[in-house]
């Protein structure tokens, strides 16, 4: 079955709600471990949520179940969707299994989608019917940083050993070309199963005639403060590249339960007056922030894709960032952005980029061309077209 009547690929809200008519899909049951108003919502829940926002566009009808966020509603509407909080981050697993098996909760979805982040829902298990599975990357390296011991072995031996053979014959929707290798490498699933969906850039990320650039050398990094996005690392960079560039500033935008280590590391470096921890922003302070960069940066060990350098290219500043599964596909080397593969090689091209304002110029028009490319609306498109391809085996 193709995903429209001519056989081309999916890529609009209208196209997707013709598609579902044909395949009767109308209910779809979504499950994720965390909520996008999460105060730790990264990369993922941001998918997630602007997916089922163009699904809900194309009049599907679509329940959200994921964990309690503090301070929320248990049960509401956003974007034209449902959204049910239940249980704690580990809880929300057996007890959205439990409920989807006993039937609680309302009628049967036509079809589901599960975010696989780290720990997965098992929908192949329970759910005999369409469905998609988006797994933006493989925790295997991010275990050890996130959780102590004998319990980084447990979640990675459950996520590279004991999920995989469930998953070899549903489909998976991944972010880029170097997550999909990295998932056929290390969980062993076909790669004929896994397409590709590169994350949008919302319309809200794009230059601003009126605004200037920095008076002086700025870095913005954007991300969760949590240890496999190596803002340590990138404060220290940033403290050597300062030897050449005295007036250099950096400021690193996000918030997790690595602040009181990276604000004692800003100390130890005497970087008060020139590194800046503001924790989360609103998008508008954001995008100020994003074109007021002279770059952005990203140290992270690994990532699904790297959609704070994308939003960040759309605003028309250019990337450094570690060359790794995802940052691969949201930058193209030399042209939007620089990829390094070590410490030595970030601090030298910081520096260069810094330094440099004519490289600075070509990779900011490169930056704005990449992000360009990418739409929400095609990107909800590539995770529903395998529901209407979706023969159960």
């Amino acid at each position: 079955m193709s995903a429209s009547p001519s056989g081309a690929p999916l890529t609009t809200t209208s196209e997707i709600a013709d598609a579902a008519a044909r395949a009767g899909i109308h209910r779809v049951g979504a499950f994720a471990w965390r909520d996008l108003e999460d105060s730790e919502a990264g990369g993922s829940e941001l998918f997630i949520s602007r997916v089922l926002e163009v699904w809900a566009t194309a009049g599907l009808d679509i329940t959200l179940r994921t964990s309690l966020v503090q301070g929320r509603a248990m049960d509401t509407r956003r974007a034209g969707y449902r959204v049910v909080r239940r249980s704690g981050r580990l809880g929300v697993f057996p007890r959205v299994i439990a409920g989807q098996i006993l039937r609680r909760g309302g009628p049967r979805a036509d079809a589901v989608l599960e975010a696989w982040n780290g720990i997965p829902f098992a929908t192949p298990l329970w759910f005999k019917g369409p469905r998609v599975t988006v797994l933006h990357h493989v925790h295997e390296d991010m275990w050890p940083l996130a959780l102590p011991g004998m319990l980084a072995k447990v979640g990675w031996f459950v996520e590279g050993t004991v999920a995989p053979p469930w998953y070899r014959h549903t489909p998976i929707v991944t972010n880029s070309i170097s997550s999909r290798d990295e998932i056929v490498a290390r969980l062993g699933i076909p790669a004929d199963h896994i397409s590709i969906a590169p994350p949008g850039v919302d319309v809200r990320w794009r230059p601003d005639g009126n605004a200037a650039k920095a008076s002086a050398p700025t870095i913005v990094a954007v991300g969760r403060l949590v240890p496999h996005k190596h803002f340590d690392e990138l404060i220290r960079l940033a403290a050597q590249v300062r030897r050449s560039i005295p007036d250099l500033q950096l400021v690193i935008v996000g918030e997790g339960y690595e602040r009181p280590r990276l604000e004692a590391m800003a100390q130890a470096v005497d970087g008060s007056s020139w590194i800046s921890l503001p924790g989360r922003v609103d998008d508008e302070e954001l995008a100020d922030l994003y074109r007021q960069a002279w770059v952005v940066a990203a140290t992270s060990t690994a990532e699904g894709f790297g959609m704070t350098l994308t939003e960040a290219a759309a605003c028309g500043t250019p990337s450094v960032a570690t060359n790794v599964a995802g940052h691969r596909d949201a930058v193209v080397g030399g042209q939007s952005g620089l990829l390094c593969d070590t410490p030595a090689e970030m601090a030298d091209a910081l520096e260069t980029v810094l330094s440099d304002p004519g490289l600075r110029e070509r990779l900011a028009r490169g930056a704005e061309a990449r992000a360009a490319e990418l739409t929400w609306e095609r990107a909800a498109a590539a995770v529903f077209t395998p529901l209407v391809e979706f023969r159960d085996r």
